[in-house]
């Protein structure tokens, strides 16, 4: 499983050089104050470059890689805030492309929350008509049971904020059965899975779980992800595709939720979490005791490739004395 973390994103490509005095800056040096002393690091300046585009060097706060504690070791980089939706967005780009190209389908799941926002950016790529929109099929980490056009319906949040503005199939959305119980929605959407597994327009894990080319997962303050929450008893699903919670801590009560079986098994996952209200859960999934229990996002794991993007707020309890 190949593991990095993207702090403050941005999906500008770029060119890096050793971070020399004159193209030091004042953001910049702001951002190196983060890190403690003691910490052996190689701190590196990374103009922000996408097709032919660069930013001004005040605009960029740079890149830390290679930061190395008394136990933990992680390729880290550092930008501005404002640039994680781009990167978010690039990455979701190329993933769709390799993905067409190989499979003849790319498989992406949705989560809630601000994560929408940031998706809106795919449509404001430079090479954004080059997204073969026709091959997508969208699919849901969790949701709500209620209307697909309540207010609490992360399907509406996604129509609403980004899937009315690309042209993917209808057919090609998979939404739960809103006219259900959770109990039934989350077996008819296992059902569906199973029948795009079958298809093949879900690859197959080694293991025998749906294999998703991408994952999308936000994050809350408690540290749980998709409908899994701390100390439940969904934590240690390992059967089924699809579970239900109807006691879920925060409302509304009744969701539907994919289970860490087959989010793990995902080709790659894509960890988007910002606030500084959340970097106490941040700082346990990344650096926190291996003996303590975990909080449901230190569960998280990938086949493939597992990447976080994080902003300053929620990285900055990584690099405190």
């Amino acid at each position: 499983m190949a593991f990095s973390v993207a702090f403050s994103t941005s999906l500008y490509t770029s060119q890096t050089c050793l971070l020399s005095s004159e193209k030091s800056n004042n953001l910049f040096l702001k951002t190196c104050s983060l890190f403690p002393s003691q910490t052996r690091k190689k701190l590196l300046f990374q103009p922000l470059r996408y097709n032919g585009f660069s930013t001004e060097r005040s605009s960029c706060v740079g890149i830390v890689k290679a930061i190395q504690f008394e136990n933990w070791f992680k390729n880290v980089e550092v930008f501005t805030k404002e640039h994680v939706a781009v990167l978010l967005a690039h990455d979701i780009a190329q993933h769709s492309n390799r993905f067409i190209r190989e499979r003849g389908a790319f498989t992406v799941v949705l989560s809630g929350g601000s994560l929408i926002k940031y998706l809106r950016k795919l449509v404001e790529l430079p090479h954004a008509e080059s997204i073969d929109w026709s091959k997508w099929h969208v699919f849901w980490v969790d949701e709500r049971v209620v209307p697909k056009d309540h207010l609490e319906s992360n399907y509406k949040l996604a129509y609403d904020g980004f899937l009315s503005k690309v042209p993917i199939p209808p057919v090609n959305i998979y939404s739960i059965d809103d006219a259900l119980e959770a109990d039934g929605a989350a077996d008819v959407y296992e059902t569906t899975l199973r029948r795009l597994v079958k298809n093949g327009v879900i690859a197959t894990s080694p293991n025998g779980f749906p294999k998703f080319d991408l994952m999308l997962l936000g994050m809350g303050q408690d540290g749980h992800v998709a409908s899994l929450f701390p100390r439940h008893s969904l934590l240690k699903e390992d059967q089924k595709w699809v579970s239900f919670i109807k006691d879920s801590p925060k409302p509304p009560s009744d969701r539907i939720t994919l289970t860490f079986p087959v989010i793990n098994s995902s080709s790659n996952i894509a960890m988007v979490v910002t606030g500084a209200g959340k970097n106490n859960a941040v700082f346990s999934a990344l650096r926190g005791d291996e003996k303590s229990d975990k909080l449901p996002v230190g569960l998280v794991s990938s086949e493939g490739e597992i990447k976080w993007y994080l902003d300053i707020g929620a990285a900055s309890k990584l690099f405190k004395d």
